[in-house]
């Protein structure tokens, strides 16, 4: 190894490091069954957990203002986006605005809000939260999913997010 650096750097080093694992990107959203409002954001902290039973996992910041909007709504519509899916990514990623206009959404069996377009979704319920330092992991059930498309997905890496070169 050519240099080591110490957590001395602090959060933005950490960043800089963490930085260069490339992951894939979601939209999660939920729709609140009193008003119809659907609410979400993009985490690129997505992964499987368990097989049996079916879980999955996501990661949320303590400071987001959208995560207890989703989980009022209860079922939640885990849509994992394709390259082409960039701007669907970046418009859930921001704080305020209607996030969803003009985005095709469509809806799993049981009515979960998902992306149009999406390489896959899951439909899942809340299953645990566990507070872990500045953000929330999320557990999740999955009850229904589906991949319904074909293509590369979008990926985030270095701040940004891009495709896979091949």
């Amino acid at each position: 190894m050519t240099g080591t650096r110490a957590l001395e750097g602090g959060a933005r080093c950490l960043r800089n490091v963490l930085g260069r694992f490339a992951t894939g990107v979601v939209a999660v959203a939920s729709e609140d069954p009193v008003t119809g409002v659907r609410s979400g954001l993009a985490a690129n902290s997505f992964c499987s957990v368990s097989l049996d039973p079916p879980l999955v996992s996501f990661c949320v910041a303590d400071t987001s203002t959208s995560w207890p909007r989703i989980r009022a709504g209860g079922l939640l519509g885990i849509s994992i986006l394709g390259v082409g899916q960039r701007e669907a990514a970046s418009r859930l990623a921001v704080t305020g605005g209607d996030k969803f206009h003009g985005m095709p959404w469509g809806r799993s069996p049981d009515g979960a809000p998902v992306l149009e377009g999406a390489l896959a979704w899951l439909e899942c319920s809340i299953e645990a939260e566990h507070p872990a330092g500045d953000h929330v992991i999320v557990v999740a059930r999955v009850h229904r999913l589906d991949a319904v498309e074909d293509g590369d997905p979008l990926l985030f890496f270095r701040g940004s997010y891009g495709r896979l070169s091949r």
